[in-house]
């Protein structure tokens, strides 16, 4: 593995372990842009066993620093999260990794002490997302506008893809949901099914996507009545594309929400809580179409890795 030489080099590495219901990431403070972060690197250092371990990697770096073409409205913000899949591939967004980089801003002091309750708004290539706080010490993050792939005849109709799983007897309908990643959501008839589900393997998609896929699988539960009105349950296993099956997926969950709510019409809860093996976050459509996720975010420890073991690859 290489990284750009320099003092941070010779140095090592400073970094620091997050996670958002146990989807988790190794942050890496780059504001100058000075890293150059390969795939091999980001596996390494993303690698359970060999590395420090994580679903992904995100470097903090400013916008105006990253070294890439972004959209106007992108290049306006201060902060960008470059996100990294473990296996070192580029993904667009990650719904629990924008609220622990807030987080991380906030707790640097790279950010002003309220600046997330304002609404911190954060670059991403998935666009700009705006990050605010929510009750119970949770995070909220605006995940923007979404769309179906498929328009309206896949909602008609309640998929427009099938999906092979390990352990389930039969192909599954699944519908295409694109939040800046792309998805496609499987409703299953029970939570038997979906713990017997084999997430070792990536399900097969038909038609296969161009960029990959994240695949949900879901067990609709209950709704539940509270003050402010109707709230769906959902309960969820997710297999993100270029890691594997995670205990969480934020930009997952939100599918699996809006997923259910094409299933079940206009009627259906706009509020939805969604467990996860690594928790709870909470799904909200807002009135202006937009998709809210929110969720904790934790920061777990710091760390320098090794300058000896980053020139060694």
């Amino acid at each position: 593995m290489r990284f750009t030489e320099g003092p941070r080099l010779t140095e090592g590495l400073r970094f620091t372990k997050g996670h958002g219901t146990e989807n988790d990431f190794v942050l890496v403070p780059d504001p100058d842009g000075a890293l150059d972060l390969t795939a091999p690197v980001v596996a390494s250092i993303c690698d359970r066993r060999a590395g420090v371990g994580a679903d992904g990697l995100i470097r903090v770096v400013r916008t105006a620093a990253l070294g890439e073409d972004v959209p106007a409205e992108v290049a306006a913000t201060e902060w960008f999260m470059d996100y990294r899949n473990a296996d070192g591939t580029v993904s667009e967004m990650c719904g629990n990794g924008v609220r622990v980089f807030a987080t991380y801003l906030l707790r640097e002091g790279l950010i002003e002490p309220g600046a997330i309750a304002a609404g911190l708004p954060v670059g991403t290539r998935g666009g700009v997302k705006v990050v605010t706080t929510a009750p119970d010490g949770w995070v909220a993050v605006d995940m923007g506008s979404w769309r179906l792939p498929g328009g309206q005849a896949a909602a008609r109709a309640g998929h427009d893809a099938t999906v092979d799983v390990a352990g389930l007897a039969v192909t599954r309908p699944a519908l295409s949901l694109d939040l800046g990643n792309p998805h496609s959501v499987v409703a299953l008839a029970s939570e038997q099914e979906l713990a017997v589900a084999d997430l070792t393997r990536a399900p097969a998609v038909d038609p296969v996507p161009v960029h990959g896929t994240n695949v949900e699988l879901v067990v609709p539960l209950d709704f539940e009545d509270t003050s402010e009105g109707p709230v769906g349950r959902l309960r969820m296993r997710v297999h993100e594309r270029g890691v594997g099956e995670t205990r969480s997926c934020g930009t997952g969950a939100c599918a699996a929400a809006l997923a259910a709510r094409v299933w079940a019409g206009d009627a259906a809860p706009r509020r939805w809580l969604v467990d996860v093996p690594g928790g709870t976050v909470g799904v909200r459509l807002l009135d202006d179409g937009h998709v809210e996720l929110a969720g904790p975010a934790v920061l777990v420890a710091d760390g320098v890795l090794d300058p000896a073991w980053l020139a060694a690859g």
